[in-house]
């Protein structure tokens, strides 16, 4: 599994959808300063990245859930990428949006799920966890399972680990902040002292001062 992770981590950072800047931080919508900045849409530019993602991906589900009838993306980022995995998998596909429409029928999940059905959830990125659990929230109030979310990538924040086990949802990741971090130094994309300062920053985020 390392070596998939490896290999992800390898992927984003060469297209630069993961972006490294320690001694220049990113403001993120949060207001959180960070040294990294991830954003996997640009995936869907490059064909051979995008397709490891889908077969990846639907690989992960094919062996850590059973039984799955459908498959559910969040709005926006990752609407394309769980499109791609109902595709390959031949299952249906709909997608949550973080807010119900202001029209028309008011949806909140667009598509057709049926109640008792098992959903895994596809996700382009897990930060705190927060938007990602309230798809599995709507998912649920419409009457289905969510049997767990498969995702390209994780910070690995301590608040999104304890979320997602307080909601019960198994959550598989393609890569994450580790991997990305060991593939950039051996590549020399970052030095020792910027791993010290990625590395202090994951333990408090929310908290970081870059001008410390």
């Amino acid at each position: 599994m390392e070596n998939l992770e490896r290999l992800i981590a390898k992927k984003l950072l060469k297209i630069s959808a993961v972006k490294l800047q320690p001694s220049n931080a990113f403001t993120w919508a949060s207001g959180w300063k960070s040294p990294i900045y991830c954003d996997n849409r640009k995936t869907l530019s490059y064909p051979a990245i995008r397709n490891l993602i889908k077969v990846e991906l639907s690989r992960i589900i094919l062996e850590n859930f059973e039984d799955v009838d459908a498959i559910a993306g969040v709005a926006t980022g990752a609407i394309a990428q769980g499109a791609m995995v109902a595709e390959e998998l031949g299952l249906p596909f709909v997608y949550v949006r973080s807010a119900p429409k202001d029209h028309g029928l008011e949806n909140l999940i667009e598509g057709n799920l049926r109640p008792g059905q098992r959903v895994v959830v596809i996700e382009d990125l897990i930060s705190t966890g927060g938007s990602s659990l309230k798809a599995v929230e709507a998912i649920r109030k419409n009457g289905c399972e969510v049997i767990g979310m498969a995702a390209i990538f994780t910070y690995g924040f301590p608040i999104a680990v304890e979320k997602f086990q307080e909601a019960n949802v198994k959550l598989i990741t393609l890569s994450n902040y580790n991997a990305v971090l060991k593939e950039a130094l051996s590549t020399n994309y970052i030095t020792d002292a910027d791993m010290a300062t990625l590395q202090e920053w994951r333990k408090d985020p929310a908290a970081w001062n870059p001008n410390k």
